[in-house]
C-alpha cells in the first residue's frame, strides 16, 4: 500500500492517552529531590481546599439564615393583612377599625389560595409582675385561630395548655423570661387607654393567668407578644363588636403578590392591604445584597487559590526540562505535553475542590455542635439573638449552592493551569537539552 494513502499514515493516539496519564501521574508522585511535585502545589492544594470548605460554609450559613427567617416570619405572622382606612365613626371619632368583620372574613376566605382569615385585636400595654415590667403587643385572636399558628401552637417548643387559652393568656418565652414568671403564674396588663372620667382618663389593669408560654424562634416576638382571647380583648382595648385588622394566611406565602387585587376586592371598598413581603422586604433584599458581595469576595479568594497552582506548575515544568527534551524528541507532540501538564495541574484542583465540598459539607451537616464547641471556648454570648433575631446559626446544604461552589473552583483551576501547560508544550527540545 502506497506510503501517502491515508491507510499509511500513523494512527495518532487519542487525546488523554492513557500514557498521558500515566507520564502526569509519575510526576505528581516523584519525591521534592526528584523534582516533582513542589512546596507551591501544596500550598495551592491547601488554600483551594480551605476556599472552597470557605465557600460552601458561607453559602450554606447564608441559604439557612434566609430560610430560617423567612419561617419565623411566616410561622407567626400574618402573611397579608387587611385594614381599614381612616374614618369617622357615629360619635365623630377618629378610627380605622372593622366594624362588619365577620362578614369581611367570611367573603376574603372565599378567595382562591386563601387558607385562613381571622380577625384581630390589637395593642400595645405594659404586662407587670411585683418588681418587673415588660412592654408588650396584645394580639385578640380566637382559640382555634391561635391553635393554627405554626411556631407558636408547636408543642415541641411550647409550655403549657393551649386548650386552656380562653382561661388567661399565652405569651412569648421572652416575656415569661424578663418577668419572671411560668405557666400557672398571674400577670397584670396595665393600658393608659381605660374608663375616661371626670378627672381625666384612668389605666385599665386587669390580671390574667399565663396558660401557654411560646417560643415563635424569633427573638423580637418573643420579646413583646402576648395572645389574649377575641372576645376578652374586645372588652379590656374597648373594642365592642369591632376588629383591628384581618390577619389572612395563604397557602403560597412567595406569590402573595398576586393575591393582594383579589382580596381587596373581597374585602370591599375603603379597606388597605399589607404584606409579609411589604413588612419585611427592606431586610431580605438588604440580605440578598450581602449575600451577592459575599459570593464575589469568597470566588476571589477562589482565584487567589488556583492561581498558586500557576506557580507550582511553572516550577514544575522547569524542573521537568530534561524530561520534556527527551518526551519531544521521542515523538511526544505538543499537545500531548500540553495535555501531561494539564493533567498535573487540575489535579491539584480536583484534590483541592473535593476535600473542601467534604469539609464545607461536613460543616454544613454538624453546625450545632461546632457552634456550641466555639461558642464554649470563648465563654458563651458568640451568637446575640437580640442582634440577629433568631436564637442560633442555622445552615442549610443546598445541591445548588454546592454545584457552584463545585463549578467555579474547577472551572477556574482548568483555566489557569492553562498556561504553563502550554508554555511546557512549546519548549524547544533542543534548548531543553542543551546543558544536559
Amino acid at each position: 500500500m502506497p506510503s501517502g494513502s491515508p491507510q499509511g499514515k500513523a494512527r495518532q493516539p487519542a487525546p488523554f492517552a492513557p500514557y498521558e496519564w500515566m507520564i502526569a501521574w509519575r510526576y505528581l508522585r516523584a519525591k521534592r529531590a526528584e523534582g516533582g511535585v513542589s512546596v507551591m502545589t501544596w500550598i495551592s492544594l491547601i488554600g483551594i481546599t480551605l476556599a472552597v470548605f470557605a465557600l460552601i460554609a458561607t453559602l450554606a450559613v447564608r441559604s439557612g439564615f434566609r430560610a430560617e427567617f423567612v419561617d419565623t416570619i411566616l410561622g407567626s405572622n400574618a402573611h397579608l393583612t387587611v385594614y381599614h382606612m381612616q374614618r369617622v365613626d357615629e360619635f365623630g371619632r377618629t378610627t380605622r377599625t372593622l366594624p362588619d368583620y365577620a362578614s369581611m372574613a367570611e367573603g376574603v376566605r372565599k378567595v382562591p389560595g386563601v387558607i385562613r382569615v381571622a380577625p384581630l385585636v390589637k395593642g400595645q400595654v405594659m404586662a407587670n409582675v411585683p418588681g418587673s415590667n415588660a412592654g408588650v403587643e396584645v394580639f385578640g385572636i380566637k382559640a382555634e385561630d391561635i391553635a393554627q399558628i405554626p411556631r407558636v401552637a408547636n408543642p415541641e417548643t411550647g409550655r403549657g395548655d393551649l386548650a386552656r387559652f380562653g382561661d388567661g393568656v399565652a405569651i412569648g418565652s421572652g416575656v415569661a423570661l424578663t418577668l419572671g414568671v411560668g405557666v400557672g403564674d398571674t400577670i397584670k396588663l396595665i393600658s393608659p387607654n381605660g374608663v375616661k372620667t371626670a378627672f381625666g382618663t384612668s389605666p385599665r389593669v386587669k390580671a390574667y393567668e399565663v396558660v401557654y408560654i411560646f417560643t415563635a424562634g424569633r427573638y423580637d416576638i418573643d420579646k413583646t407578644r402576648i395572645y389574649m382571647p377575641f372576645a376578652e380583648a374586645q372588652l379590656y382595648f374597648n373594642r365592642d363588636a369591632v376588629a383591628d385588622e384581618l390577619e389572612v394566611i395563604v397557602a403560597e406565602p412567595e406569590k402573595v403578590e398576586n393575591l393582594t387585587t383579589a382580596v381587596a376586592q373581597a374585602a370591599g371598598t375603603g379597606t388597605l392591604i399589607w404584606t409579609w413581603q411589604d413588612a419585611s422586604g427592606g431586610f431580605l433584599d438588604a440580605l440578598e445584597i450581602e449575600d451577592n458581595v459575599m459570593f464575589v469576595i469568597l470566588s476571589v479568594l477562589v482565584l487567589i487559590a488556583t492561581m498558586n497552582i500557576v506557580s507550582g506548575l511553572i516550577m514544575l515544568v522547569k524542573n521537568k526540562g530534561r524530561d520534556i527534551g527527551i518526551l519531544r524528541t521521542m515523538g511526544l507532540t505538543e499537545g500531548s505535553v500540553m495535555r501531561v501538564f494539564f493533567i498535573c495541574g487540575s489535579f491539584t484542583g480536583i484534590i483541592g475542590t473535593a476535600l473542601g465540598v467534604i469539609l464545607g459539607c461536613l460543616f454544613a451537616l454538624y453546625i450545632d455542635p461546632i457552634f456550641a464547641f466555639v461558642n464554649y471556648l470563648a465563654g458563651g454570648g458568640v451568637w446575640d439573638p437580640s442582634i440577629r433575631g433568631i436564637y442560633a446559626l442555622p445552615a442549610k446544604l443546598q445541591v445548588g449552592d454546592v454545584l457552584s461552589a463545585v463549578s467555579l473552583s474547577l472551572g477556574l483551576s482548568f483555566v489557569v493551569t492553562i498556561f504553563p501547560a502550554r508554555r511546557a508544550a512549546r519548549m524547544n527540545p533542543v534548548e531543553a537539552l542543551r546543558y544536559e
